[in-house]
C-alpha cells in the first residue's frame, strides 16, 4: 500500500498556516522532526516551493516509504535516520546553522498503528514489540517480562496515568512466572480481568493506558522529547516558527512548559529596565492548546486527541 493511501495528516492546514510566515522567503529551511509517512512534509514542499526540507525519523520503514512519496521533489528534501533530539547534530552535519520552521507530529505514526507486526495495536493479537526503530532497543515484551514490579508500576502510573497500575502489575508478575508474555491478546485479557467492573465501563479499551505506557517506555519518548523541544527552539532563526502536535497530556505539558519558559522574561524582580539577556526569546502563537475541528475528527478519527501549539523565535540568546 502506498504511503499516500495510509496517511491522513492531522491538522494539516493549521500546521501550514502556522509556519507560512517563516517559510515564504527564498532559501528557508523547514525541519519535519517526525517524518512518518510524509504527509506533512509533502504539503510543506508543495506549498512553499522556495523552501528546503530536512526530515527526521527513527523508523527505517517510514523513511523508505516517505522517500518514495517525496522523490518528485528531488534534492529539496533531505531525509535522515535520526531521533528528533539529535536535530542539532543533524543540522551541524548538514552545515545548516539556523532553520526557519520546525514541525513535530508526536506519537505513533499511522503506519506503525496499521502494521500488525509492529505491536502497537491492542485491538489485534500481535507480537508485543512497540519499537519505533526495530533495529535497536528492548521490546514491550522484554519490559513486561524482565522489569521489577515496582518499576512496572511506576511506568504505568507515570506514562499511562493508570490508576490501577498495582493491580495490573500484580497480575502481570503472576502470569509471567508461568509463561513469558509474547503477544498482545494475553495482556489485554489480563488487564480486563484485573480492573474493577466500573473502570471498564468508561474511557474506551481498558488496555489503552497500559499500551501507551509501554510504548513510551520502549521508545524513551518523554525523555527524548524533554531534550528535543528546547534543542529545536535553539536551532530556530529569529523570525522562525515551531509547531507541535501532541496526543496526550504528558507530551502537551512538556511542550507547554518549554514554550512558556521561552516566552517569559527572566529578570530579577525590581529592575527598572529589563536588560536584553533577560528578555523573552519566544512569542506564543496559540492561546493554550488548539484542538482539531469536529469536521476533521469526523474525517480522521486519529486527530481526536491532538493538541496543537505554536511559537515564534523573537530574540537570539544573549549572554550576561
Amino acid at each position: 500500500m502506498s504511503s499516500n493511501a495510509l496517511h491522513v495528516p492531522v491538522m494539516l492546514q493549521r500546521c501550514l498556516d502556522m509556519l507560512a510566515p517563516a517559510l515564504a522567503r527564498p532559501g528557508a529551511v523547514v525541519v519535519d522532526c517526525t517524518l512518518g509517512l510524509g504527509g506533512h512534509s509533502e504539503a510543506l514542499l508543495r506549498d512553499f516551493p522556495e523552501a528546503r526540507l530536512i526530515a527526521l525519523d527513527r523508523d527505517p520503514s517510514a523513511l523508505r516509504l516517505a522517500g518514495e512519496r517525496l522523490a518528485p521533489y528531488g534534492d529539496r528534501a533531505t531525509l535522515v535516520h535520526a531521533v528528533y533530539d539529535e536535530l542539532p547534530e543533524v543540522l551541524d552535519r548538514l552545515g545548516v546553522p539556523r532553520v526557519q520552521g520546525i514541525l513535530f507530529d508526536l506519537g505513533v505514526s499511522s503506519m506503525q498503528l496499521d502494521e500488525a507486526e509492529r505491536g502497537f495495536a491492542y485491538a489485534q493479537d500481535v507480537p508485543l514489540d512497540m519499537r519505533m526503530d526495530q533495529t535497536t532497543g528492548v521490546s514491550a515484551a522484554e519490559v513486561l517480562n524482565t522489569y521489577p514490579p515496582g518499576e512496572l508500576v511506576r511506568i504505568l502510573r507515570a506514562y499511562g496515568e493508570e490508576k490501577f497500575a498495582k493491580k495490573i502489575v500484580d497480575a502481570v508478575v503472576r502470569e509471567r512466572a508461568k509463561e513469558p508474555f509474547t503477544n498482545s491478546a494475553r495482556l489485554v485479557e489480563l488487564i480486563r480481568a484485573a480492573l474493577p467492573q466500573a473502570a471498564k465501563r468508561t474511557g474506551g479499551n481498558p488496555a489503552k493506558r497500559t499500551f501507551q505506557a509501554l510504548r513510551i517506555e520502549v521508545n524513551g519518548e518523554l525523555a527524548v522529547l524533554e531534550q528535543a523541544i528546547p534543542a529545536a527552539v535553539g536551532t530556530l532563526a529569529v523570525g522562525g516558527r515551531i509547531a507541535v502536535l501532541s496526543y496526550h497530556s504528558l507530551e502537551d505539558r512538556l511542550v507547554k512548559q518549554v514554550f512558556a519558559a521561552g516566552a517569559r522574561n527572566t529578570a530579577p524582580p525590581g529592575l527598572p529596565v529589563v536588560p536584553e539577556q533577560y528578555q523573552p526569546r519566544l512569542k506564543l502563537l496559540t492561546r493554550g492548546a488548539e484542538l482539531p475541528t469536529e469536521e476533521e475528527i469526523a474525517e480522521n478519527r486519529r486527530a481526536a486527541p491532538a493538541r496543537f501549539r505554536g511559537a515564534e523565535r523573537i530574540r537570539e540568546e544573549v549572554g550576561p
